[in-house]
């Protein structure tokens, strides 16, 4: 979809993207603040949790958080906040014909909160419920834990942490939060849809909404470490092996570096005829591999999972190994560089069929620093990824030997560190 995007930087210290969608038909809003549980006191890291869900619940105007959901969706309309580590993000769409009216509620919500006992009390059993949800999802599980293995801050808290913690936080400590936190300082936002002709009107509301004022708080660093043997989870219940690798380049690649690894995640294990993925279903051994990478502000992850019978995961080991040292020693075919190239394309311009995809685009390296990404560029980016840059990028991701594996499963402790040497090669 063609689209145009401008830059608007308003008196109250907000600021933030407006992306003209000529042809849209929704609009669709995104509100990020630096206001998550890295933000929260950490006896008390629910307080960012629990504030998040009653922001969008009663209010100065409607003070009931059930009829407030009813008139926001009731010409279909979505809301929704999201809280990460360092972020909230506070998310709406509609149909075009009431965006004055949903983006109007939405900061009425974030600037007016009504924080009332009597929700607190059943946000709390809310949070709680969804805390224990998650003590049920093995990849969460896993995941969860071995982040606060790699952190040597000792600051992440996992899930158990957090419903341990939950008993520390009153209606006091959300009130705290959202008074250290929500302010037009720390607010960036990304607004998506048909712009032409509402700009004057949407800086108004904006301009309006009636937050404090304070900073926009820095992006954290990360404290990163190796683990010197794996990190297991014992799960009678758990028949397979599911296993988290990860290793650190100790600091932020560059977009160059990152567009490379990019594509070696799509040679790797994108498709169903990638490098490793496509070897092991072909002999039978996973339904699925994934690899990732994460660029934070001083350290980047790049990191390999799966769920495999405990009979076959040496023989995925045996491809994810053979596989990463062929790109290490530089032995890369043309031909699936190509077939790679191919794919990020035709999956780039897929996902630029709604204002959503664009918001979430644009929003992902603007909320981290302030950048504004050449959207029209992005098809070349991918062409000029070549072989040297995609073996220099893998490169770089071993050769600080900051690393780690953590398993899930049952009985397998002992096995785990065989596991875990077999993968040194990569590092040496």
């Amino acid at each position: 979809m063609k689209h145009s995007v401008e830059e608007v930087v308003l008196e109250n210290g907000m600021r933030g993207l407006l992306i003209d969608v000529p042809e849209a038909t929704v609009m669709n809003f995104r509100l990020n603040l630096r206001a998550g549980d890295y933000f929260a006191p950490p006896e008390q890291v629910e307080a960012a949790h629990l504030m998040e869900h009653m922001v969008l619940g009663a209010n100065e105007r409607i003070r009931s958080a059930r009829k407030f959901n009813a008139e926001f969706q009731k010409n279909g309309a979505y809301n929704n906040a999201i809280t990460s580590y360092v972020s909230m993000d506070y998310v709406a769409e509609c149909a075009d014909f009431e965006w004055e009216r949903i983006l109007d509620l939405l900061l009425l919500s974030m600037s007016k909160p009504y924080f009332n006992q009597e929700e607190f009390e059943a946000e709390f059993g809310n949070v709680k419920e969804e805390l224990t949800g998650y003590l049920n999802n093995h990849n969460r599980i896993l995941h969860d834990e071995l982040a606060q293995q790699f952190d040597a801050s000792g600051r992440y808290k996992t899930d158990t942490d957090h419903l341990e913690t939950l008993k520390n936080v009153d209606i006091a400590a959300v009130k705290a939060h959202y008074k250290k936190t929500h302010h037009s300082d720390n607010i960036r936002f990304v607004i998506a849809g048909r712009i032409h002709g509402r700009r004057k009107r949407i800086e108004q509301l904006l301009s309006e909404a009636e937050f404090g004022r304070g900073e926009r708080f820095a992006y954290p660093t990360a404290a990163v470490k190796g683990l010197q043997k794996p990190y297991y989870v014992e799960r009678q219940e758990f028949k397979n092996v599911l296993f988290g690798l990860r290793t650190f380049k100790l600091r932020r690649l560059s977009d160059n570096e990152q567009d490379a690894l990019s594509m070696v995640d799509t040679m790797l294990t994108d498709t169903l005829h990638s490098l490793i993925l496509g070897e092991a279903r072909e002999k039978g051994l996973v339904y699925s591999v994934w690899s990732a990478f994460d660029p934070g502000a001083n350290a980047t992850s790049w990191d390999f999972g799966a769920q495999v019978s405990k009979q076959n995961i040496e023989a995925l080991f045996e491809i994810i190994i053979r596989q990463v040292q062929r790109i290490q020693k530089g032995d890369i075919d043309k031909d699936d560089i190509e077939m790679a190239k191919q794919y990020r394309l035709g999956a780039f311009q897929m996902g630029s069929q709604t204002v959503g995809s664009f918001v979430r685009r644009y929003g992902g390296r603007y909320f981290f620093d302030g950048t504004i990404d050449d959207y029209s560029a992005i098809p070349e980016r991918i062409k000029s990824v070549n072989k040297t840059r995609m073996v220099d990028a893998v490169r770089t991701m071993f050769e600080d030997d900051t690393w780690g594996i953590g398993i899930l499963s049952n009985d397998q402790e002992a096995y785990a560190e065989e596991l875990r040497k077999k993968l040194e090669v990569l590092w040496h």
